[in-house]
Formats: C-alpha cells, sequence, structure tokens
C-alpha cells in the first residue's frame, strides 16, 4: 500500500514538473503569443485562450511526454481473453538486443510471432510454410527493434472482430523511439485517406493485413517486401483506423523528397470561372489578369457584380463586357450563396470555378491540374493551395470541428516547413475546401442544390456544399500543386460590425444545427489533435492547463 501511495505521489510530481516545463518552453519560444492567450484566460474568454495556447504548448520537446502519461493513467494493459489471429513478421535486421525488445512486446501483447533471418540464412518464402493459413490469420510486418503497446494484441482483435468483409488492412497510430527508447514524435493518423496513402506511406510498419500465402509469396519478389505486402492488401479493399499509439518504432519509411508532377488530362473540359466583386478595380484587375495567363483551352469568365459603385470599377466592367467577360449584375444585400448559384444558372462550363476577386494566379496550370482532379468519379469540389501575399499558408484544406465549426487546416505555416508530417504538402481528401478557389462539376454542384442561400448568405457555404458533395459519394480534395495568393475578403470586409456579427452568429448556428460541428470530430483530424487549432497541434488543453 505504501509502495502505491509513493508511486503516485512521484507520479503527480513528475506530472507537475512536466505541465511546468511545458508552459515555459511555450513563454520562451513565443513570449508575446504567450502572453496574449494568458491575457485572454485571466479574461475568462476559455475558447479564444485554447485556440492560442494550443500550438504553443505542443511545441515544448516535453508536450508528448505529458500526453504520453496522462494516457498512461487513464488505460490498463487489455490482456486478451482468446487467441488473437495475428501473427508478426520480425525482421531481425536490428541487434539481439533491439529484437529481444521487440520480441518481448509481441509476448506482452499476446501476438504470436515469427523471426525472419536475413538472406541468405532466411527468406520470406521460406517463413510462409510456418504459418498455419486455416486460421486466416492477419498479418503483422515488424522491424526488428520497433515494439508494439501492452494492447495492441487485443486492439487489434477487437478491430478485426468488427471488420467488413471489404477490409484488409487495419493501421494504427505510432510514435518513435529515441536512442534512450523514450516516446517522441507522435503520428496521430487520419482514418483511411487513399489519395494521402499514395503520396506518404502512413501504413507500413504501423499495421495488420489480411493477406494469404500467395500474397506474402508475391510481396517476397520486392526488396522491400513489407511495403509491397502493404501497398497490394491496400489496393484490394478498405482500411480501418485504431485511434490509439500501438507502435513504438525505430525509425519511418522516407518520404520522397518532391511531390511528383501533377498529371494534367488530354481532354479539359469548359469551365465557367465565376468571380463575385463588389467594388475595388484593383483587385478584379489582377485576378482577371490572371486569368487571362492561364493555360487553359476553354474558359468561360462571368463577373458577378454586386451593387459596384466606383468609376473605375464600372468603366473597368464595361471594358471587360466590351472584350466578351459576361457582368452579371447582383443587386442588393451580398448573399455569396445567391450570387453564385445565379451565375451557376448562366454558366456554360461542364465545370464551374468559384474564385474570389481578391485571389492572385501564380502558375499557368493550376487550372488544368484542378479540373484534372475534379474529374475523377470519386471526386467532389477540389480546393487550391492558397497563400497569404507574405507566403504563408492561408488554406489547405478545411477541417470539421475545429473552433467547433470549420477551420483552415495548417493556416499561417510556411510551404517550406515540416509542419505536421507535410500533410500541408501532399495531394488527399479533405473535408471541405474553401470556395475562394474552388473547382466542381456543375452537374453534382446542382444535384445537391447548390449553395444554401437561405443559411449560409456568407459564412460557411462553402463547408456545407462540401459536406452535401461528400454525403453522396463525392469527396472533398486537397491539391497543394494549385498554388494561389489569396488576399482574403479584402474587397467586402471583415464581420466586425454588429450586423455583419448576429449574421456569423446565425450561420454558425446553422452549421452546428445541421452538421453538428461542435459535436463530431474530422475523419482526417484526429480526437488526439486540438479542436480549438488549426496547426494539427496535440491536445493538452486537459492535462497542461486548469479548469
Amino acid at each position: 500500500m505504501t509502495s502505491n501511495k509513493n508511486q503516485s505521489f512521484d507520479s503527480r510530481v513528475i506530472k507537475l514538473w512536466l505541465t511546468l516545463r511545458v508552459h515555459f518552453d511555450a513563454f520562451r519560444l513565443f513570449p508575446s503569443r504567450y502572453l496574449t492567450a494568458t491575457k485572454w484566460r485571466v479574461l475568462r474568454k476559455r475558447v479564444r485562450a485554447r485556440g492560442q495556447f494550443a500550438p504553443l504548448l505542443s511545441r515544448s520537446a516535453h508536450a508528448y511526454a505529458l500526453w504520453a502519461m496522462s494516457e498512461s493513467a487513464s488505460s490498463r494493459p487489455q490482456h486478451p481473453t482468446s487467441r488473437i489471429p495475428v501473427i508478426a513478421l520480425v525482421q531481425s535486421t536490428a541487434s539481439c538486443r533491439e529484437l529481444d525488445s521487440t520480441c518481448d512486446s509481441l509476448t506482452a501483447a499476446g501476438i504470436e510471432y515469427l523471426i525472419m533471418r536475413p538472406p541468405p540464412e532466411g527468406s520470406l518464402a521460406a517463413l510462409v510454410s510456418s504459418i498455419d493459413f486455416t486460421a486466416t490469420p492477419w498479418v503483422l510486418p515488424l522491424s526488428g527493434g520497433d515494439r508494439v503497446s501492452p494492447n495492441a494484441g487485443s486492439a487489434y482483435a477487437a478491430a478485426i472482430a468488427k471488420t467488413e468483409a471489404a477490409c484488409t488492412v487495419v493501421y494504427a497510430d505510432d510514435d518513435l523511439l529515441d536512442r534512450s527508447r523514450r516516446r517522441i514524435d507522435p503520428h496521430f493518423k487520419p482514418d483511411w485517406n487513399e489519395e494521402l496513402q499514395r503520396h506518404c506511406d502512413i501504413l507500413t510498419g504501423a499495421c495488420i493485413v489480411r493477406a494469404s500465402a500467395a500474397d506474402l509469396l508475391e510481396a517476397a519478389g520486392s526488396a522491400d517486401w513489407p511495403t509491397a505486402l502493404v501497398r497490394n492488401a491496400a489496393s484490394r479493399g478498405t482500411a480501418n483506423h485504431i485511434h490509439a499509439v500501438l507502435h513504438h518504432r525505430r525509425s519511418r519509411p522516407v518520404m520522397p523528397p518532391m511531390l511528383s508532377l501533377a498529371q494534367i488530362s488530354d481532354a479539359l473540359p469548359p469551365v465557367s470561372v465565376i468571380i463575385p466583386t463588389r467594388n475595388r478595380a484593383n483587385l478584379l484587375r489582377t485576378c482577371i489578369t490572371g486569368l487571362r495567363n492561364t493555360s487553359y483551352p476553354d474558359m468561360e469568365i462571368i463577373v458577378a457584380n454586386n451593387d459596384s459603385d466606383e468609376p473605375e470599377t464600372l468603366a473597368y466592367l464595361r471594358a471587360l463586357a466590351s472584350e466578351g467577360v459576361t457582368i452579371l449584375d447582383q443587386p442588393g444585400p451580398f448573399n455569396y450563396s445567391t450570387i453564385n448559384n445565379n451565375a451557376v444558372a448562366i454558366a456554360r462550363g461542364e465545370l464551374i470555378c468559384l474564385m474570389n476577386n481578391d485571389i492572385e494566379v501564380l502558375s499557368p496550370d493550376w487550372l488544368a491540374i484542378m479540373v484534372t482532379q475534379a474529374m475523377r468519379p470519386e471526386v467532389g469540389a477540389v480546393g487550391a493551395q492558397l497563400l497569404y501575399p507574405d507566403g504563408r499558408i492561408q488554406h489547405a484544406g478545411v477541417v470539421i470541428g475545429v473552433g467547433n465549426a470549420a477551420g483552415h487546416a495548417h493556416r499561417f505555416l510556411r510551404p517550406e516547413a515540416e509542419g505536421y508530417f507535410r500533410r500541408h504538402a501532399l495531394p488527399q481528401y479533405v473535408s471541405a475546401v474553401t470556395a475562394a478557389c474552388l473547382v466542381v462539376r456543375r452537374d453534382r454542384f446542382l444535384a445537391v442544390g447548390g449553395l444554401d442561400e437561405a443559411n449560409f448568405a456568407v459564412a460557411f457555404n462553402d463547408v456545407d456544399l462540401c459536406l452535401k458533395l461528400n454525403q453522396r459519394g463525392w469527396q472533398s480534395f486537397y491539391e497543394p500543386r494549385a498554388v494561389l495568393v489569396h488576399h482574403e475578403s479584402v474587397s467586402r470586409g471583415q464581420d466586425t460590425d454588429p450586423v455583419g456579427a448576429a449574421r456569423f452568429a446565425r450561420e454558425l448556428a446553422a452549421l452546428q444545427r445541421i452538421w453538428r460541428t461542435n459535436e463530431s470530430t474530422d475523419p482526417y483530424h484526429h480526437p488526439m489533435l486540438s479542436r480549438a487549432s488549426e496547426q494539427f497541434a496535440l491536445d493538452l488543453t486537459s492535462v497542461a492547463m486548469p479548469r
């Protein structure tokens, strides 16, 4: 009893020290931002304080240790009550000590294993004959030196019991082991994202696969048989995700230094680009100039004019009309959804591109890249990587649930930065994209009723559109190889006046009522990442911040 009390006391002391150290690191690295977050906390603006604290606290080198300690305290090892239908194939490329560590962890998790000796002593083909495939086991490829959590066996067994026939891979989150065997650098992964997997292997080394003897023998012909086995399994079906860190690894697959060039379709259909505008001829001129420098075979431009009254703008609109640009007058209070829906009604393009008037084109191939993705049968809305004028990221996809609404992923990150496992730099499925530059097939836009004019006149209409498309099986897509500059609502202004603030509050309430964004977790985000931050920051608010 005394020993347990001493351990509990020691744990509380360590947790307190880690909490203080995390806050100290945050203040040392970002003193001004930390003091600002503290101010909001003192003023009892807790949501705003959490949003500002989250990315700061997560940058501490001790953040994950604090999180992992709290995780360990809240969960106990689950001992399997029956045989686990998983067999690990361990590559013995590590030292005897590291290999023993791997095998010990598998034993503790209740997972059977076979050790594959390096050639010429051993081979995958020779190991296949040792596996009893009548029990239809799942295979866990593992590198010597990697460890599994004590709960890995029971977690995988529970996941297997729930899998449907189409599921061929079950994967989990992972972290790394440093030289002192301390856990660092956690990877809290999205739910199955086939497009992301094409560009970054998030499965191999942290998953089990449904594999037959033939599957293993086919993979045996590859120099990197674990990757080949996982890739082939994933191509045959779907993958299920366990939201838990079950793997502690010495290393992860190396990401290619350069993203492959986008493949552009040889048959690009007509596109109608729709640009709502009000005054600010300088912004519109930059936007139109970029469109005229865009390499695209058949592009219609529709400028939807919402009560422009500046002489320079009116003269520019007349000049555009004389040059073949369609000018659609849309008088009355600004309703982004109504303006765009009316423009879509007269558009002749097979696809439409919704574009803000404060977008600046950087390269001529952006539209062809986005259209190529939008023509895929499973894709709905396609969004680009948008940058602030200073070069930082303004949009790299939208995460549902951030701020209990929706937030722009990786906002304020520099494109060349590592970020969160380079997610901002990789093509992938997302839950939504911004309509500041959005490409979608016109028939699909109309099939879901277009933009919601009643509930989302200004804010969240793009999120609502994307979620409606997702429901129909047309998934939103983020394409970072299409890069543009967004000056972000310069001509319309911000919703700081009482009328605008009240309207925004109504639209936020509608978003939460219709899509439960105050309750749901984005499948391409993670429950362990902060809902208060757009930075993919580890959620420490429950362990590092007082209530």
